[in-house]
């Protein structure tokens, strides 16, 4: 069995919004919505990867690949918006 990833250029975005601690928005690939706080990146003993928010309800863990589009709420952010293709 395979894990499934993020590629690495996607993945530095993840890291880019946690160094910041920028306020985005993410849009899963279930066409749902959340939005906090980046905070960190977080790793199961199986390999899958987490971005951990704070958002008005507490702490969320999204898994990466089950991103869809980020988008920074921040002002003066270093990047507005990625999307993240199907795999």
């Amino acid at each position: 069995m395979t894990n499934e990833l993020i590629s690495c250029e996607l993945h530095d975005y993840i890291e880019v919004v946690c160094l910041y601690r920028y306020q985005i928005r993410l849009t899963l690939k279930d066409h749902s919505t959340v939005e906090g706080k980046a905070r960190d990146i977080t790793t199961t003993p199986d390999k899958k990867e987490f971005l951990l928010l704070e958002t008005d309800s507490g702490s969320q863990q999204i898994e990466l690949t089950t991103l869809r589009k980020l988008e920074v709420l921040s002002p003066n952010p270093q990047f507005r918006e990625v999307d993240f293709p199907d795999s």
